[in-house]
């Protein structure tokens, strides 16, 4: 559920420019079809892309599994004065008050689905709740990413914030990478230990093709990560832009 993660995700993610990439999203809307007035971020987070969209002054509904995660996105949202309803719900079980007019899902978070039934679920329960027409565009690892770059390999990570040590173990049977993340915060004249541990499945293209063909979404374009190119060999990140039909 992500729940030592919370509190230590935005310091590991300090590469990750939300502003950057919240304006290729927008770009992308506006290309395809139009900025939306009300827009589903799944799989939110703490809030980085919720806040972004909702600084552009569209409403927002952020979704999330991890209530911590949640607790971190209410805070600063609050801290930026950004008015967002934020539902604690699984993926697979998404259910809103009414349809929205775009959705997004962001830094791989649907890899997070490990079980490919339910990664179908998840995309069928966003399609559900958009509106015909509109968008659903969302990110996805790579099987080259999980089987070259994740692999069976260990990272360190040293911030001011936090020293984490991410250990990875591949399965090349189903292209999944199950992670194991030990954090270290500075406190008082040592440092406080925590662990998360949890598991990502690459997709191949075929598998998400037939998801989107089952959910009832057409593949407007697929790119490589913030560009207008297309994916290669050793594309680390997909973008798809997808429509309902």
């Amino acid at each position: 559920m992500y729940n030592d993660f919370a509190y230590s995700y935005d310091a590991l993610m300090t590469d990750v420019d939300y502003k950057k990439r919240a304006e290729y999203l927008r770009s992308l809307f506006e290309q395809f079809d139009r900025m939306p007035t009300l827009m589903l971020d799944l799989a939110c987070g703490t809030g980085g892309f919720s806040n972004q969209f909702a600084k552009m002054g569209v409403s927002v509904i952020g979704v999330d599994i991890s209530y911590d995660m949640l607790a971190v996105a209410r805070e600063k949202s609050a801290e930026q004065e950004n008015d967002i309803l934020y539902l604690c719900q699984d993926a697979t079980e998404l259910d809103l008050y009414g349809t929205v007019d775009g959705a997004i899902c962001c830094l791989d978070s649907l890899n997070h689905i490990t079980d490919y039934d339910d990664f179908c679920k998840a995309i069928e329960r966003v399609s559900l709740f958009l509106e015909k027409d509109r968008l659903f565009i969302f990110d996805v690892n790579t099987v080259y990413k999980h089987s070259e770059v994740l692999a069976n390999n260990t990272f360190v990570i040293d911030t001011d914030k936090v020293y984490c040590v991410w250990q990875n173990e591949y399965s090349p049977k189903d292209n999944t990478v199950n992670i194991n993340l030990d954090f270290f915060t500075p406190e008082g004249d040592g440092y406080f230990r925590t662990g998360e541990s949890f598991c990502e499945r690459a997709y191949t293209k075929q598998e998400i093709v037939n998801a989107l063909q089952k959910a009832g979404l057409k593949t407007e374009a697929v790119f490589d990560d913030i560009s207008q190119n297309a994916p290669s060999e050793k594309t680390e990140r997909i973008i798809y832009v997808t429509r309902k039909v």
